[in-house]
């Protein structure tokens, strides 16, 4: 017998989503708009040596786990992500303190900013949404310039 809803939307409840992660390059001039928590990944920048590695991971993106690993390698990474998700831990409490007493749903939008929009952003937004998620929390993340093309190395995408 089956027992499935005719709607899965029922399965959950409109709670279940609390937090937005929104990966973009700094250089497309395109920013996502409204409040959220800011995480500037360009202080990871870190090119590989290699050309090789190099021009493979370029044409890639933060998706590929090839350039993830090398992302959550860099020096600083695994503290910037952790960091930002217990932040969105913190202000989740908060605000489901403060929905408790208005009624109000309550999310947390995080932007997470590098020069192009296609690495370091991409791999920080994932990790954000997986350290959340393995915490119990609904997240949904979008990647809105990673299929833009890749841009010169400026001030913009330092």
């Amino acid at each position: 017998m089956d027992t499935t809803p005719n709607d899965l939307d029922t399965l959950y409840s409109d709670r279940h989503l609390q937090c937005v992660i929104t990966s973009y390059g700094a250089g497309h001039h395109d920013d996502p708009h409204g409040s959220a928590l800011l995480v500037d990944t360009r202080i990871l920048r870190n090119p590989p040596e290699d050309p090789e590695v190099r021009e493979r991971m370029l044409h890639s993106t933060g998706l590929d786990p090839e350039v993830r690993r090398y992302v959550m390698a860099t020096e600083g990474a695994r503290e910037l992500v952790a960091e930002n998700a217990e932040k969105v831990r913190i202000l989740l409490q908060t605000g489901n303190l403060q929905q408790w007493a208005n009624g109000q749903l309550f999310r947390v939008d995080v932007h997470v900013v590098c020069g192009g929009g296609r690495h370091r952003s991409v791999a920080v937004a994932a990790e954000i949404a997986a350290y959340l998620r393995a915490a119990g929390i609904g997240c949904e993340v979008e990647h809105r310039h990673i299929d833009r093309p890749i841009l010169e190395t400026g001030p913009a995408n330092a």
